[in-house]
């Protein structure tokens, strides 16, 4: 039992050390989340331009209050740059962002009325 568990966790170690090394090509995909709106950030998501679905939520039980920002990391280990990125208020009002290249892109500021990609 024991030499089975090992094999099942060395096993697991190596999986994990692949898809790392796979994903490390360098490139940042951090973004900055700048709320300067009025209200809290609920959720925020970010699926590649290829899916059809959005992804977690990678605030998780988290939130972005007002006046504040968060550093998301939007590398999902696809090696990808391009991603849709959702952000959805406390009053359920949604800002999205199409086609945005998170390997360029360093910080997304989300206010009342509008938002920018910087």
């Amino acid at each position: 039992m024991r030499k089975a568990l090992a094999l099942v966790t060395a096993f697991a170690a190596v999986i994990s050390i692949s898809s790392a090394a796979v994903a490390s090509d360098g490139k940042n995909r951090k973004v900055t989340v700048q709320n300067v709106s009025g209200q809290s950030i609920y959720n925020l998501y970010a699926s590649p331009i290829t899916s059809t679905t959005w992804e977690e939520d990678l605030l998780g039980d988290g939130t972005i209050p007002a006046g504040t920002s968060k550093v998301a990391n939007i590398d999902n280990g696809t090696a990808q740059c391009n991603y849709d990125l959702k952000a959805v208020m406390a009053n359920g009002r949604e800002h999205i962002r199409r086609g945005v290249n998170v390997c360029a892109v360093s910080k997304w500021v989300i206010g009342d009325s509008d938002n920018i990609i910087q």
